[in-house]
């Protein structure tokens, strides 16, 4: 009988082989096959994607945080700041909870719009929690980093997913979006939410999706789009593309109400 353990092996049993660059292609189609798969076998078809910092606590833990700061101390302002910002993570849990009650409400269960997020922790992880604590399925696209991003435990188990490419887990924010929210973030969520704009501007994202830039006064700070409009980069109707808002219930009402409008008033509407 042959040796298994010292006979060939097949190629794709061969970790040297599939790590290697050689193998760089495909490792990338197991990204895109893979989460495909596990959206089939689940029926997920559209998504509501929240982005935000990773850095937002809860506004429990924020509030902890600031008290042993000022017993033990600290730097007091830094932690004043997080509990101030932790009104974000709640924002985002209560926004997540009613968008998924609304959902789970729908008579076309093809369509359910499941909250998808980036898997870690913060804002990520509040959409998670608020989906989770209204019963229902949600996603976690996590990405593996040199400092390691651990998935959030609010993650429908059988959608917590794991990439190594930025630019897979990209796509499979965008490609079963029909809506997205951004909330204040970093570097990683400027680049997503610029990624977006540039796919519908130039019309290679041909569906359109109602934006939420929600904190009006975080994103009228960090982006200065009128200055755009003012040199002529972009046109003054670009920034129709998005809404900004500082009101759950007014992120709610648009969304759900774009939503109904593009996606399900007509049979057979655009997915």
């Amino acid at each position: 009988m042959e040796n298994n353990e010292t006979g060939p092996k097949k190629a794709f049993e061969d970790l040297a082989f599939m790590g290697g660059k050689d193998a760089r292609p495909l490792r990338i189609l197991a990204e895109y096959i893979e989460p495909d798969t596990r959206f089939q076998d689940l029926n997920i078809s559209d998504t509501i994607v929240f982005f935000g910092s990773a850095r937002t606590l809860p506004r429990e833990d924020a509030i902890h945080a600031l008290e042993a700061v000022r017993a033990d101390g600290g730097d007091v302002a830094i932690a004043e700041r997080a509990v101030e910002m932790s009104r974000y993570y709640e924002a985002a849990r209560e926004l997540a909870h009613r968008l998924t009650e609304w959902s789970k409400n729908l008579e076309d269960t093809q369509r359910r719009f499941v909250v998808c997020t980036g898997g870690g922790p913060g804002i990520m992880e509040a959409a998670n929690r608020g989906a989770s604590e209204a019963k229902g399925m949600n996603v976690g696209l996590n990405i593996s980093l040199p400092h390691e991003q651990n998935n959030n435990p609010y993650i429908t188990r059988e959608l917590a997913f794991e990439f190594h490419y930025f630019f897979m887990r990209k796509f499979w924010f965008l490609y079963l979006a029909k809506a997205l929210v951004a909330f204040p973030g970093g570097f990683g969520t400027l680049d997503e939410f610029f990624e977006l704009m540039t796919l519908i501007q130039t019309r290679k994202l041909s569906k359109r999706l109602p934006i939420v830039l929600y904190g009006t006064q975080y994103w009228n700070k960090v982006l200065n789009l009128d200055a755009m409009v003012e040199f002529g980069t972009i046109d003054a109707e670009d920034l129709n593309l998005f809404r900004r808002t500082d009101s759950i219930d007014e992120a709610f009402d648009h969304i759900t109400s774009e939503l109904t409008e593009r996606f399900l008033a007509e049979p057979g509407g655009q997915l």
